[in-house]
């Protein structure tokens, strides 16, 4: 992880961070779920696996550690740059690069493997789905009379707007025959085991990747399809606060949603009136663009946002992070700010307001050095926030205590 600065408060919270990440990771998460499965009992046979959404490499790799040579064959529908090497030496596998977060034609040709894929299971098979968020975008099966230019213009208009992503779900359901329980209904009732790394609130499998393998919409078809949420955004705040050992924390018990800039007046106010000296926030923002936005995502910008409310204040500090490793269109995670974040900004010549205005918060951030760089992370929970309110010398007797030595660069 990159960001600029040895202070040991950042060390900490990008240790939060990696400890957070590890918590919800999609390929431990898988193999934990399927070895438990197969120990019980109730995963027995060979399987055929399909795997769709940013975490689809990670899970397969895991899905591969905990069953071995019972799975026949696997298709895997990736994200661009989110490839895992190792998936290139798993045997019978198949992997489709597609694109995230607007749709292409390699989404509607993911799709259309996809449907193969699940009309050509062997009976004696039992498929197994893994997914997670950005299977809405990565494969597609349009309705007889959509077009991908209709796919692609509801997409652009619902991110530009800020859309609930529950309310845009259920828009892209209504050009899909894949989405909202599609998939399900093409299995014709055969029994299937599909496991999810959720990113959408209430962790509802009839949500998550669109409905992609959600319950079937159609009474007379049978659901044999067990659904299990094997990661959520609540696991990474939990393994955050259990790492935060000797410091005063504080969990939030609700997801946030909303405007990035509103939630940044809410979520700073929380940091500065708690009594902990770090508090943990889980959920998904939004940013309502202007016509021609500039670089940026959602982290990013509440992370900006934050920056210059909590500006002057000397111990105060503010990570927001997409947990899949990107944030928007951009290839960094998110940002780590503090108190002298607004004033670094100001010497390399930028403007605070006016970034937030233009929704063009990285070219912001990177003057100030505050950029996270992750990579691909190998999960997809949403996003995580934590905020810190602690002293530099405090923070360094806490990382010398525990471990947390390494110099950030």
């Amino acid at each position: 992880m990159n960001v600029a600065g040895t202070d040991p408060r950042r060390q900490l919270l990008l240790e939060m961070l990696r400890v957070g990440l590890g918590a919800v990771d999609g390929r431990r998460r898988t193999a934990e779920t399927l070895k438990s499965l197969a120990a019980e009992g109730s995963l027995t046979g060979p399987c055929q696996i399909a795997a769709v959404g940013k975490a689809a490499c990670a899970m397969a790799l895991g899905a591969h550690d905990a069953l071995g040579d019972r799975i026949q064959r696997t298709l895997i529908i990736a994200k661009d740059g989110h490839l895992h090497a190792g998936v290139k030496t798993l045997p019978a596998v198949e992997v489709m690069h597609s694109s995230h977060p607007m749709p292409d034609q390699r989404s509607l040709d993911a799709g259309q493997r996809l449907w193969e894929f699940v009309a050509q299971l062997p009976q004696q098979v039992l498929p197994v789905f893994l997914v997670s968020g950005g299977a809405s975008s990565l494969a597609e099966v349009l309705v007889p009379g959509a077009s991908l230019q209709e796919l692609r213009q509801l997409n652009a208009t619902g991110l530009a707007s800020g859309e609930d992503i529950a309310q845009l779900n259920a828009r892209r359901r209504r050009l899909s025959r894949l989405k909202g329980g599609g998939l399900t209904a093409c299995l014709q009732g055969r029994t299937a085991l599909a496991l999810f790394v959720s990113d959408v609130p209430g962790d509802d499998p009839a949500i998550i990747g669109s409905g992609l393998l959600g319950p079937s919409p159609r009474e007379l078809t049978a659901d044999r399809v067990t659904r299990r949420i094997i990661a959520r955004i609540e696991d990474a705040m939990q393994a955050v606060a259990a790492r935060a050992v000797e410091l005063r924390s504080w969990l939030s018990d609700a997801r946030f949603t909303g405007d990035a800039d509103r939630l940044a007046v809410r979520l700073t106010h929380e940091l500065y009136l708690s009594g902990a000296e770090i508090c943990v926030w889980g959920g998904e923002s939004v940013v309502r663009l202007p016509e021609n936005p500039g670089q940026g995502g959602r982290n990013q910008h509440l992370a900006l946002a934050a920056a210059r409310l909590i500006a002057g204040q000397e111990d105060l500090l503010f990570l927001a992070a997409g947990t899949d490793g990107t944030d928007g269109p951009t290839d960094d995670a998110g940002a780590l700010v503090d108190g002298e974040t607004c004033a670094r900004v100001t010497v390399a010549g930028l403007d605070v307001d006016r970034s937030l205005a233009a929704a063009d918060s990285q070219a912001a951030l990177a003057a100030a050095g505050d950029l996270i760089h992750t990579g691909p992370t190998g999960t997809n929970v949403g996003d995580l926030v934590v905020g810190l309110k602690l002293s530099s010398a405090r923070a360094r007797s806490w990382c010398e205590r525990n471990g947390v030595n390494a110099p950030m660069r």
